[in-house]
């Protein structure tokens, strides 16, 4: 976060930058959060949700709460920053929402039920917006990013009935699939 805030203000040297370093799966943080935001910005002309955390292993070798944790920061979050954001954006005439599913919110590969689950309920989620807030005159995009050459293998959790030899190994496959640079999805979305 420091790193980017650092090359917009040198880029925007007087774009008014505020910053909200909140844990997502925290929803009495992010309800407060998008409340402080919603104060300081009455009207936002693009709300991009880009919430991802990733945990390793079948369904059967994570817990409930392993699980959960994902929905809730991959998910929940997204949902609840949108509504409580959603009027600001209605404020604004041709405001957008973009909302950053996953290729795994297309496709679902095995070890990964919590993550694709979370992305495919983000693209449900924003495809059903997508009619519904058509007449507000608001767009609303679902992006499925793959590749993308960010830290989520490397911080994801491992479920407790992971053996974590195995998920090292996979891990490390699955990291040299992430090949494209942050900043040219960035750039694309």
């Amino acid at each position: 976060l420091d790193a980017v805030v650092a090359a917009l203000r040198t880029a925007h040297p007087d774009l008014p930058i505020d910053i909200h370093a909140v844990d997502l799966a925290d929803a009495a943080a992010t309800a407060r959060t998008a409340t402080e935001i919603r104060q300081r910005h009455p009207r936002i002309r693009l709300l991009i949700n880009n919430a991802g955390v990733a945990l390793g292993g079948r369904f059967d070798q994570v817990t409930l709460e392993e699980f959960s944790w994902v929905l809730d920061i991959n998910f929940r979050a997204v949902v609840q920053l949108t509504h409580q954001l959603l009027p600001a954006l209605k404020a604004e005439p041709g405001a957008h929402l973009v909302n950053v599913s996953s290729l795994f919110g297309l496709i679902a590969p095995a070890g990964q039920a919590a993550y694709s689950a979370s992305k495919f309920a983000v693209r449900g989620f924003t495809e059903a917006l997508r009619h519904e807030l058509a007449d507000d005159g608001i767009g609303v995009t679902c992006v499925h990013p793959g590749g993308i050459n960010t830290r989520i293998a490397a911080n994801a959790r491992v479920g407790s009935g992971v053996d974590v030899q195995e998920y090292e190994q996979g891990r490390r496959r699955f990291e040299q699939l992430l090949t494209s640079p942050p900043a040219t999805a960035a750039e694309r979305i």
